[in-house]
């Protein structure tokens, strides 16, 4: 049966778990779909779900209106686009790579001497996510050049734009990703402190999350004070709070347990204290993090 070129098209470069997941999802979905990886053999398997393997990176760009890059990291995006050259030329690229925001805005760079349209954008959500609403989809990048190939990038997921600047889907996806690191992290030491202290984890954290959704509330809450410069005592006032430090940290090395992190916290306390703000709270430490 002759191939239909009446299908809406789009390209995919990069075949690992994420842009598989992609170009399965654009198969399903009826599109022309064209695939190109730097292991041909990752390409080749996709021919058998439907897809057209191209031979290199920049016939793969020329296959398509759109190209998605969904690849390990940004030095990978760079040697694609150097190998992509003019056949980016009237073309859209879109990343789903991880990356700074810095990288996001030279590939945006890029895009504009080589006469072709770039939007940014990053994934919340594991492969076999793609394709439904809970896979969440951070983009940024030139609003016009968005809004057409929104249609395209609605196959994936639910999507945010957060305007123009093509960096800042690259700061929300770390800002989201680091937020859970620095949490986790938190988390994980203080059950090595509960465990310590010879309690149960696991009917310590059952309680835990009983009281998570307080904290979201609260962050509102903080990030209004931020932005009004407006400091109450959210969590209490500073006095109170970094006498309650010094027991927390006591605690914590008398038990063998990490205290980098609440230093830090103490640390930030008294300086504010210092400066004459005993009576605010914790989100008034803003402050001093202020560039």
């Amino acid at each position: 049966m002759a191939e239909r070129n009446d299908r809406p098209a789009v390209t995919v470069i990069g075949m690992g778990n994420m842009g598989s997941a992609v170009a399965r999802t654009y198969l399903e979905r009826g599109y022309r779909t064209t695939v190109w990886n730097r292991t041909a053999d990752k390409a080749e398997a996709m021919a058998d779900a439907g897809a057209l393997v191209a031979s290199t990176a920049a016939k793969a760009v020329a296959a398509s209106p759109v190209t998605i890059l969904s690849l390990l990291d940004n030095a990978a995006v760079e040697d694609v686009l150097g190998s992509v050259g003019d056949a980016a030329s009237g073309r859209t690229l879109v990343s789903l790579t991880s990356g700074s925001p810095a990288q996001a805005r030279a590939n945006a760079s890029w895009a504009v001497e080589h006469h072709a349209a770039y939007v940014d954008g990053k994934v919340m959500g594991d492969p076999p996510d793609v394709g439904t609403a809970k896979a969440s989809l951070a983009f940024s990048g030139d609003r016009d050049v968005f809004t057409t190939v929104e249609p395209v990038l609605n196959e994936l997921g639910t999507l945010t734009y957060h305007g123009p600047d093509a960096g800042h889907a690259a700061v929300e996806f770390n800002a989201q990703v680091a937020m859970g690191f620095e949490f986790l992290i938190g988390f994980l030491h203080t059950l090595s402190l509960v465990e310590r202290e010879g309690m149960d984890p696991e009917t310590f954290t059952e309680r835990l999350a009983g009281s998570l959704d307080g904290y979201a509330g609260l962050i509102q809450m903080m990030a209004a004070a931020i932005k009004s410069g407006t400091y109450g005592p959210d969590l209490g006032s500073l006095d109170v709070q970094a006498a309650l430090m010094d027991d927390l940290i006591g605690h914590r090395e008398a038990a063998g347990v990490e205290t980098v992190r609440m230093r830090e916290v103490k640390s930030l306390m008294d300086r504010r204290i210092a400066q004459g703000h005993g009576d605010q709270g914790f989100s008034s430490m803003y402050e001093l993090l202020r560039f």
